[in-house]
């Protein structure tokens, strides 16, 4: 890997150093078996990690193809213990420097798969792979700060005298399921905007009988995220050129990783309809007893009668309703406005610097590398957002 390459030049490795060098190994050389067996026994679980959504990301969507991973197995039975998908720093950000990060495997979420059953065992493990494969540092992008999977690791740090640094962080809406849906709506909009949301609606009833529909079988879920993609290309999105369907390597991606995990009850599209006519639609994965809303498309001629919230309102009836869902993470981003004052629960996620050596200098390079670049990319975006206004 490039940056383990650039090494050499920071911190000259000895020959016998060199020869304990092991690279990571291919994310496709996982067994899908013994993959799909960890997601089930995972301390913490991500949706955004189970073989069927990450193989796909990583064979064909655009600037996240060719990941490699960070692999655990228990020793007297060879069983997969933790999955820690990695590209190098080289890669992700042009930095010469001898780290691994995170994946990003589309959706906001890159906490690694940790076998419940011995999660200090796994986490051990992972670094340890990380130290063979050269790196100095790991840099976990979008991970639960509070999550049972980057406990494990900073358990295992602590023992070590090493501990994690946060980069950056924000807090981000959450759904408790096991509330009563109309309770918690009501709770959480009050009296008068449901009101509102309920005028609105009967409104949007004009084109109509409005229907909330969730496509699970593989044979319903191939027309449903048709559906979507025509939703989302037809937004803003579609005007920015950053819709799914408009390029080929993330459509190819999510035509391939919806139907796979619709195999294994592990993805639904929700769609709304005034009619015939679709106003609305949104993967939802899940994973254990978590669903994670992927992604919402509109169709901006309905705009006025706030289809994403009315669909968003459903989506958090059908949750609730469902005894095998716990919660839900929105994966959206800080202050998000439509999903913040709809699920009022939170959780930190953030980004965080891994040493993996005492006193290493090198890791103080790697941190001032990313604060750099973390200033010249906030730059870039305002830069950006005055040219579009």
């Amino acid at each position: 890997m490039v940056d383990i390459a650039h090494q050499a030049a920071i911190n000259p490795a000895s020959a016998k150093d060199a020869a304990t060098t092991r690279a990571p190994v291919p994310l496709t050389s996982i067994e899908p078996g013994q993959w799909r067996a960890l997601a089930q026994r995972a301390i913490e679980p991500n949706g955004y990690y189970l073989p069927g959504w990450e193989l796909a990301v990583s064979a064909s969507a655009r600037g996240r193809s060719g990941a490699s991973a960070l692999a655990a197995f228990d020793g007297p039975s060879t069983r997969l213990t933790g999955l820690m998908p990695v590209i190098s720093l080289w890669r992700a950000w042009r930095i010469p420097l001898p780290a691994l990060v995170s994946a990003h495997p589309y959706g906001t979420l890159c906490s690694p798969l940790i076998d419940r059953e011995a999660p200090i065992e796994a986490a051990t493990r992972l670094l340890q792979q990380a130290r063979e494969a050269g790196a100095h540092a790991l840099v976990l992008n979008d991970v639960a700060l509070d999550g049972a999977a980057m406990n494990s690791l900073t358990q295992v740090l602590g023992r070590d005298g090493l501990t994690p640094r946060v980069l950056s962080s924000y807090i981000r809406a959450s759904l408790d399921a096991t509330q009563d849906g109309e309770t918690l709506l009501r709770e959480a909009l009050g009296a008068k905007k449901l009101k509102e949301l309920r005028r609105l609606r009967h409104r949007l009833e004009e084109h109509g009988p409005v229907a909330f529909d969730v496509a699970r079988r593989p044979d319903e879920i191939g027309p449903a995220l048709e559906t979507f993609l025509q939703l989302e290309a037809s937004g803003w999105k579609g005007k920015r050129g950053t819709a799914l369907v408009q390029h080929a390597g993330d459509a190819t991606f999510i035509r391939r990783a919806v139907p796979a995990l619709s195999e294994t009850a592990q993805c639904e599209i929700v769609t709304l309809r005034a009619g015939a006519t679709p106003v609305a639609a949104g993967i939802v994965l899940r994973h254990q007893d978590r669903a994670f809303f992927f992604k919402l498309g509109i169709d901006e001629r309905f705009a006025k009668y706030s289809p994403g919230v009315q669909l968003t309102l459903e989506l958090t009836r059908h949750l609730c309703a469902d005894p095998a869902i716990a919660s839900a993470d929105s994966t959206a981003g800080a202050d998000h406005p439509m999903i913040n004052p709809i699920w009022r629960g939170r959780f930190a996620i953030g980004d965080v610097l891994v040493p993996l050596r005492r006193n290493d200098p090198v890791v103080a390079l790697i941190h001032g590398a990313l604060a750099a670049h973390g200033a010249a990319y906030a730059a870039a975006r305002r830069a950006v957002r005055l040219l579009r206004k």
